[in-house]
């Protein structure tokens, strides 16, 4: 797959659609089959114990793959989540999390692959996602 959007304009359409959550997350690359972003973690994030709660790490991975998808499709903003299943593997520490999201299969309709999340300087996997988006037809 070749991207079609940049991480700039992945960027601004995030501040322009997602106001309310866009400046958690950055781009740091974009690869033939997805994209790595980071999420910024703030005492917003945490859960009882001093570790980065799961609603966060799951807003990580549907983010992740959502812009993805969009930077093989184009600026869809009405792609949607159809389905998530999320497997959380070890304690994340308090800290910035990286998800790495991979497209195994991009259709008209369907974008369907996985996101997997780790610190930022240890690649163990935290949690795994497996992820469907729904397409909307083109005009």
């Amino acid at each position: 797959m070749k991207p079609v959007m940049s991480i700039d304009a992945l960027h601004r359409l995030m501040e322009r659609e997602f106001p309310q959550v866009g400046e958690q997350f950055v781009i740091t690359e974009i690869r033939a089959d997805g994209l790595c972003l980071r999420m910024r973690i703030d005492d917003s994030h945490l859960r009882p114990g001093g570790t980065v709660s799961g609603p966060s790490m799951f807003a990580l991975a549907d983010c992740a793959f959502y812009l993805a998808t969009l930077a093989m499709i184009g600026p869809e903003a009405l792609t949607v989540t159809t389905n998530c299943a999320i497997d959380f593997m070890r304690k994340p520490p308090p800290g910035d999390l990286l998800g790495e999201a991979r497209i195994l299969k991009l259709g008209q309709s369907l974008s369907v692959g996985d996101v997997i999340i780790h610190g930022l300087d240890d690649p163990r996997p935290l949690a795994r996602a497996s992820l469907t988006y729904s397409i909307p037809p083109r005009r």
